[in-house]
């Protein structure tokens, strides 16, 4: 007797809720997919291109974002599994512009008012997002650093660095830490640094690397920091909103776009582009524990660490917004703590993307779930076609 991993009437309640957004103009379109016991149901509704005629496909291409950062650091823990790297040594070998931190005595303070940092950064800083540099979630902005990292053009925003890794991480640099390493939790930039040390601890592009050990291995032929030219057509259009006209504007060109060509800064924080059957294939690796059919990309030690909470109480606590007290953070991702909606089973792990994406995986129930779309997010609460897409996948499993 075959068992059934999800109900079908329940499936088709989730295709009319997600088409139905579609129908309103939430989004032009938009891609949703899920996978339970080694079924999977990959569905697209409207199109590619707000008021155009190519249909969005299952294949289509988009911009994920912070989706990008479970991946770097999964590139990262390769490294640290072969000894190339360790999560508690100095970052300073390979990160010779993060050596000799100060750290401001205050986050209101002037940039030379700082105190020496008690110690080195460290990988697990980075991974853990608790560096000392990233985004201060206080607008309009009050801090000095804050106004420095837009100066710097680092500060953690829609718009991706555009210079080179070297000049990235001489801004990152010239930078003093918001607090002692380890001690907080600033949000975005940590994972930027270590797609960094990752390329320059591999000897080789982070792009290179990440397609030999993560995309090769799992199949994830449309992953990468850029579309090539052969499949500009499946990339979808980005959309931000814009509250003066109340409609959504271009954020980002498909043809002649910032991601239809390579990208100088390969961003390990956000700079990722993919389709649903590629990212699922990512989140099925980890279900697995590090394995996805005969490729083994990690081992279980390194993924039960990375989705095991690493966050005190008060570093939760002083980023409310991200963690709604029901989350914490691992390496690289979220991880859920408590049952307080449909979609929060304890021990499910993934994130969102600021581009409209969102991934997670559930190991308690087998499932992941992807969903693609070409909306920028314009708040730090889940857009409305994001918690319709969480509370019907979850709705449609069965038993």
């Amino acid at each position: 007797m075959s068992v059934r991993n999800f109900v079908p009437e329940r499936l088709d309640r989730m295709r009319k809720v997600m088409a139905g957004h579609v129908e309103r103009g939430d989004v032009p379109g938009l891609v949703w997919a899920v996978s339970r016991g080694g079924e999977i149901h990959v569905e697209a509704a409207g199109t590619l291109a707000l008021n155009g005629s190519a249909p969005m496909r299952s294949d289509s291409i988009f911009r994920i974002a912070s989706l990008t950062k479970p991946v770097t650091a999964t590139a990262a823990m390769i490294l640290v599994e072969e000894s190339r790297l360790r999560l508690d040594d100095p970052v300073d070998t390979w990160l010779p512009e993060l050596a000799d931190r100060k750290v401001l005595k205050s986050l209101d303070a002037k940039l030379t008012d700082t105190v020496p940092a008690n110690r080195p950064v460290t990988l697990r800083d980075l991974l853990t997002l608790r560096f000392g540099v990233g985004a201060i979630m206080v607008y309009p902005f009050a801090y000095p650093v804050q106004h420095a990292m837009v100066e710097a053009g680092i500060a953690p925003s829609a718009d991706l660095f555009r210079g080179s890794p070297d000049a990235f991480m001489k801004a990152v640099g010239y930078l003093p830490l918001a607090h002692q390493p380890g001690e907080g939790w600033l949000y975005h930039t940590g994972l930027d640094v270590a797609g960094v040390l990752v390329a320059r601890a591999a000897g080789q592009p982070l792009s290179a690397f990440m397609q030999e050990r993560i995309f090769g291995p799992l199949g994830m032929k449309d992953t990468g920091f850029h579309v090539p030219a052969e499949k500009v057509d499946r990339l979808a259009t980005a959309y931000s909103w814009d509250f003066q006209t109340g409609k959504l504007g271009v954020y980002d060109e498909a043809r002649g776009g910032l991601f239809a060509r390579p990208a100088t800064f390969e961003s390990g924080g956000a700079g990722l582009v993919s389709t649903a059957d590629d990212y699922l294939a990512f989140q099925k690796m980890l279900l697995g524990k590090g394995e996805l059919g005969a490729e083994r990309i990690l081992s279980r030690a390194s993924v039960e660490l990375m989705t095991t909470d690493q966050l005190s109480e008060e570093q939760k606590a002083s980023a409310a917004m991200f963690f709604n007290g029901n989350s914490g953070w691992g390496l690289g991702m979220s991880v859920a703590l408590k049952r307080d909606n449909l979609f929060t089973t304890p021990g499910r792990f993934g994130w969102d993307g600021g581009y409209g994406t969102s991934g997670y995986a559930d190991p308690e129930n087998d499932l992941a779930g992807v969903l693609l779309t070409q909306r920028l997010m314009d708040s730090p609460e889940a857009p409305k076609h994001h918690v319709d897409f969480w509370t019907s996948a979850y709705q449609a499993i069965a038993g």
